[in-house]
């Protein structure tokens, strides 16, 4: 057995040592072959062959000479067919024939287990032996544990069964007999891929599923079941139309080849589709675990005091009540900070539990603060929890929302959306079924939220304030000073927040009386600084561990707390520290040991948001001097710039650009390699990010644009392409504020990369034109022929050739001037794309031929994998597409090997355009479907591309109402960004072209 618990599968090809022996072993489910241990024995001319894949086919039983002749020549044998396959089995025996073998045991056997007897001939082999009785045993074994709903494991099983093929079975094998059995067998492997498909998409892998089903259905187009699965996995892809689609067509194929109509179970699901069965639903991701919906319970704990709110509680329990029956309710509530939102929200959620038994999901949507969250974000986290797997939640925000809506749709859940920002951030979060409800706090009142009921939350009355401060603080102490109690909540404005605050601090001193602490409420002046911002309970912790701390370990904890990333590195917190790496762990795992520091993963440590603000609090007071605030954000930003140079100076060799950054004064890390830079530039992105808007609005604008440029890979990465652009776009304003015109140009140099990335050409083009006059004004002759460079590649795509190729030579003269072969290359590579644009493709191919010899010497496997790219086009345009997609395969390759996700999409969108000229619909429209599921460089008008592409494509395979809707949607998107490449398409949609 094989320790994952499948029974062992022989490995056929591994070499035997000099003079080894073993055991025979044969394969049949593709070439007919033979080894001996490791060693490959020759199995002779394809009629041998044919005996013997027909002996090993009879798995033991004897074949008579005349079934063998039969299986050879069938009807029209020669006239020595006897004598032939008689020669043919003397021959198997010297092939067979063990070095000291198994004959001398047996008399009566061959050598090698060939046995002749009753006028034939049997060849025994163990179950082991046999590639296909191998497989068998894993069908088998699958099936069993597909009975026992262990679906992970059944997977794992026919993927085993499915890797013993390799090729077409019984390859170049002739004979009737192996044609019959070749039919058989192959049938058989289509069934055993139609089941792991069932499995991949019982598992949640809908969205992997889709290209290999295109490309099944186009090579078996009459086989409805692949039809149907493709449905299924279209529709839980959110591509409810093109699931459609898929129906129409196998419909009218059908009617036009067979004269028939769909089977029952096809016209079944398409119903389904078209009513939104909530049963169609991706499945939960414990597929081996009886299938459960899962019941999110993520309301946070109510406070055990909550006091008054009555009229608010009767009121909104209405109206989560009616909800819970037969509508869909939204109830906002609206009120200023610290008029306790949060606390009569969960409160009221937690008395309507019992209408809504299928579960209640909770967000803080951090609305209040300068970093909201993102409603794609929290889709994908309130997906997870009602049991979507993370590889069948899409990447767009509709395309979240729409799933959302589904997966909840006739489920009876009661959504709690705290601290919102504003309606739009809540609008694609709100469930869209009856039975369901949201609950929204928020600081603006949601008059534009349609259909919302609206609840304007006040201030306590002074009887209900003053109860809450007595269940806090206990009745004996305000008894005995109730005026003075009175005075206390009138100065805290009857907020409850400032209420629990106030009395919170007064239950921590039990030697201070309701007179003291209304005394110190008393002073206007410092009343803010008694009632500081936050959960005075949890403040008071945090106070008195912070008092028990050591100089050492309080002055780190001041300090750290003033970054603004996510969490901390060993390293960064070292820098910042300004300590060896040992001291700094020393002291961070002490921090951590006192509970006022998390360590989130091994080396890594950060804050609780309230507790990073304490410390802020305790580093503003209790440093001498700003001077020291600065110095420890001086020095952590100047280990992110050190270090993502280095990783720049290592993923461009030669390229200059790390020469004019900014000076630091801290190393940075060093790297062994290209492979352990990137990681850590992509597991520091956010931080990194964070350091570099801090830096900006800090009042270093200049840094934070170069920390910007020496990681300008995560713009390309898609992953982090969002908030990059964000921090760009603060850089560029901090630098405009302080009139820093280097900064700004390098800043809006960026932006132009961001907006490239996203196929926003005119706002690109834009940016890359101020860049150039900030930095000729500036004397920065490193920004200009970057930006020259981006502005010739934009003003191609946008068809004003001329333009563009003046741009790029001008990058190219001065990277020559300046000895930066890296920037000369990239140049280049895009006058490649130049030329082929004006129809010059033996030009384009010289020229990218020559960037990828440029990179091969200089050793960027990244930027190699750019040019090859290119010249892959240009091969396309040739009609050369064999070596066209070989150069494409090398660019995915190292692509996906550096995390360039959309790099990926669109050299397979690449793949599918050379697939599809060289006349493969098939094989085009599965690398299209690829593409759209990994994203392509270029946003929206390349979306549309690889769409058209598709299109095209199936209708080649003939499924014409599927190419329609993709084509609807390339021209929507088209439209959208004003391409004239929608005339094109709308030709493809016209009647004429269709008929």
């Amino acid at each position: 057995m094989d320790p994952d618990g499948g029974p062992r599968v022989p490995e056929q090809r591994a070499p035997a040592g000099p003079g080894e022996t073993g055991e025979l072993r044969f394969s049949v489910l593709g070439p007919v072959r033979a080894w001996r241990g490791g060693k490959a024995l020759p199995p002779g001319s394809p009629q041998q062959r044919a005996v013997l894949a027909a002996l090993l086919l009879r798995e033991g039983r004897t074949a008579t000479s005349a079934e063998l002749i039969d299986a050879l020549w069938g009807a029209e044998p020669p006239s020595q067919a006897l004598a032939t396959v008689r020669t043919y089995a003397s021959r198997l025996r010297k092939v067979l024939g063990p070095e000291g073998g198994s004959g001398a045991e047996r008399p009566e056997a061959d050598s090698g287990g060939l046995v002749s007897e009753s006028g034939g001939y049997a060849l025994r082999v163990g179950p082991e032996a046999l590639d296909l009785l191998v497989a068998q045993e894993l069908a088998t074994d699958a099936d069993k544990a597909r009975a026992a709903d262990q679906r992970t494991q059944a997977r794992a099983l026919i993927h085993q069964a499915l890797g013993m093929w390799d090729g077409e079975s019984l390859a170049n094998v002739p004979g009737p007999y192996a044609e019959t059995q070749r039919t058989r067998l192959e049938e058989w492997r289509l069934q055993l891929t139609e089941t792991r498909l069932e499995m991949d998409l019982e598992l949640g892998s809908h969205m992997e599923t889709i290209s290999e089903l295109t490309a099944l259905t186009a090579d078996h187009p009459l086989r409805e079941r692949l039809r149907e699965l493709l449905m299924l996995a279209l529709y839980r892809s959110g591509r409810q139309a093109e699931a459609l689609a898929v129906y129409a067509d196998t419909r009218r194929l059908l009617t036009e080849e067979l004269g028939v109509d769909p089977r029952p179970e096809l016209a079944r699901l398409q119903q389904r589709i078209l009513r939104a069965d909530a049963e169609l639903a991706g499945p939960a991701e414990d597929a081996d675990q009886p299938a459960a919906v899962p019941r999110p319970a993520q309301l946070p704990a109510t406070v055990p005091d909550f006091t008054g709110r009555v009229s608010c509680v009767r009121d909104l329990s209405a109206q989560l009540a009616g909800a819970g029956g037969t509508v869909m309710a939204v109830s906002a509530l609206a009120g200023i900070g610290g008029v306790g939102k949060t606390t009569l929200a969960v409160h009221v959620a937690h008395e309507a539990r019992p209408h809504f038994p299928d579960g209640q999901l909770y967000v803080d949507l951090q609305g209040a603060g300068g970093r909201a969250a993102e409603p794609e974000t929290v889709l994908g986290s309130f997906l997870r929890a009602l049991g979507t797997p993370d590889s069948a939640i899409p990447d767009s925000l509709d395309d979240r929302s729409a799933l959302y809506r589904s997966t909840l749709d006739g489920r009876r859940v009661l959504v709690l959306l705290d601290n919102a920002r504003d309606a739009a951030q809540v609008r694609p979060l709100l469930p869209g079924t009856e039975g369901c409800a949201a609950l929204v706090t928020s600081r603006v009142r949601m008059v534009d939220l349609a259909g919302a009921h609206l609840v304007d939350l006040d201030v306590m009355s002074p009887e209900e304030a003053l109860l809450l401060f007595t269940r806090i603080v206990g009745e004996e102490r305000v008894a005995a000073e109730r005026k003075a109690a009175l005075d206390v909540v009138s100065a805290c404005g009857f907020l409850p927040l400032a209420i629990r605050i106030a009395a919170s601090r007064l239950g921590a001193r039990r030697m201070w009386t309701v007179s003291v602490l209304a005394e110190k409420l008393a002073d206007e002046r410092r009343r803010l600084d008694e009632l500081q911002a936050g959960d005075l309970a949890v403040k008071s912790t945090f106070e008195l561990g912070y008092g028990a701390l050591e100089p050492a370990q309080a002055r780190a904890f001041r300090l750290l707390g003033l970054a603004d990333g996510p969490d901390l590195s060993l390293a960064a917190a070292a820098a910042m520290l300004d300590l060896p790496p040992r001291v700094t762990e020393e002291l961070l795992e002490s921090l951590v040991d006192t509970s006022l520091l998390e360590s989130a993963a091994p080396g890594r440590y950060r804050f609780h948001d309230l507790v990073r603000l304490y410390a802020r609090v305790c580093a503003e007071r209790d440093e001498d001097a700003s001077s020291v605030r600065e110095a420890a954000l001086s020095r952590l930003l100047d280990f992110y710039l050190s270090t993502a140079a280095r990783v720049f100076a290592l993923e461009r060799p030669g390229d200059r650009v790390v020469d004019d950054l900014e000076p630091t004064a801290h190393e940075g890390l060093s790297f062994n390699d290209r492979q352990a830079a990137l990681d850590w530039l992509y597991t520091e992105a956010d931080c990194l990010l964070a350091c570099a808007r801090q830096a900006a609005l800090g009042g270093r604008p200049r840094r934070a644009a170069d920390l910007l440029w020496a990681a300008k890979d995560l713009a390309e990465s898609g992953a982090n392409a969002k908030q990059y652009e964000g921090v760009a776009l603060t850089a560029r304003k901090a630098a405009h504020r302080a009139g820093d015109q280097r900064a700004e140009g390098r800043a809006r140099a960026m932006l132009t990369n961001v907006h490239l990335v996203a196929g926003r050409y005119d706002e690109a083009d834009e940016e890359a034109r101020q860049a150039t006059l900030l930095a000729r004004a500036a004397g920065d002759r490193t920004t200009i022929p970057w930006a020259d460079n981006d502005r010739g590649m934009i003003a191609l795509i946008q068809g004003r050739f001329q333009e563009g190729e003046s741009f790029l030579l001008r990058a190219v003269e001065a990277s020559r001037t300046d000895g930066n072969l890296m920037r000369e290359a990239s140049a280049l590579v895009n006058l490649s794309r130049h030329q082929l644009l004006v129809n010059q493709t033996e030009k384009a191919i010289e020229l990218a031929e020559h960037c990828i010899g440029i990179y091969e010497r200089i050793g960027v496997p990244l930027r190699l994998a750019n040019a090859r790219y290119a010249l892959g086009l240009a091969l396309t345009r040739a009609g050369r597409y064999d070596a066209a997609l070989s150069q494409l395969d090398e660019a995915l390759s190292t692509f996906g090997k550096n995390r360039q996700r959309l790099w990926e999409g669109a050299s397979m969108f690449r793949m599918a355009e050379a697939h599809l000229a060289a006349g493969r619909p098939a094989r085009a429209a599965q690398h299209a479907e690829q593409a759209l599921a990994y994203g392509c460089i270029g946003g929206d008008p390349i979306r549309a591309a690889v769409l058209t592409v598709l299109g095209r494509a199936l209708s080649s395979l003939g499924q014409t109402d599927r190419a329609r809707v993709c084509w609807q949607e390339a021209l929507t998107l088209f439209e959208q960004c004003g391409s004239p490449e929608a005339d094109g398409v709308r030709r493809l949609l016209s009647p004429v072209s269709a008929a």
